[in-house]
């Protein structure tokens, strides 16, 4: 019954935010010993582009429409995550911040929300440590001579279930910068948010 829930949750994201289009494939794993597991790919595109995409650029000069983005989920059945980033056809040389976020991506780079906390900022216990790699998923990069790069992030917690929908690119490392494109993701999530 989980795994039909999280596959009809996953189609209706994916038509939601234009995933269904050609540029678009996603693979997603549940109910095994080993946990969720899930891959996903697209193709950047403009946010109003006439074949839409699940990864929008902003800003075509560090992200080019054509530029190729992958994320991959693991989460156990203890709810330990692992997540992985792979990108190509970005600017070379480039250092770039990347982060899960809360909400799906839209026409403008604020849609995502805020940054995905195990630990939310509003939670007065926890303000202190909220924006941190140990509290968030971050996946900073720098893109190589060609402009691919990749990163890796793994935590003892999973994700709350519908609070992690996107992975967001900055125009530079840590926790702030200008957004500069965003890739709706089908998260999977751990029970009890780990």
């Amino acid at each position: 019954m989980v795994a039909g829930m999280v596959l009809a949750l996953t189609t209706a994201l994916l038509t939601a935010t234009g995933g269904t289009s050609s540029s678009t494939s996603t693979s997603i794993g549940t109910g095994s010993p080993d946990g969720y597991w899930m891959r996903t790919d697209a193709r950047f595109a403009p946010p109003m582009a006439l074949v839409p995409s699940a990864a929008v650029t902003y800003d075509m000069e560090l992200v080019p429409a054509a530029g190729w983005i992958e994320v991959r989920q693991h989460t156990a059945a203890g709810g330990a995550t692992a997540v992985g980033l792979r990108v190509t056809g970005l600017r070379p040389g480039h250092a770039y911040g990347a982060h899960v976020h809360q909400k799906p991506c839209g026409a403008a780079p604020g849609d995502a929300g805020g940054h995905y906390q195990h630990r939310p900022a509003h939670d007065p216990a926890h303000t202190a440590d909220a924006v941190s790699a140990e509290n968030e998923v971050w996946l900073d990069f720098t893109a190589d001579a060609a402009g691919a790069g990749k990163a890796g992030a793994r935590h003892t917690w999973g994700f709350r279930m519908g609070e992690a929908a996107s992975v967001v690119l900055h125009d530079r490392p840590g926790n702030s910068g200008a957004r500069v494109a965003c890739f709706t993701v089908p998260f999977g999530w751990a029970a009890g948010g780990g």
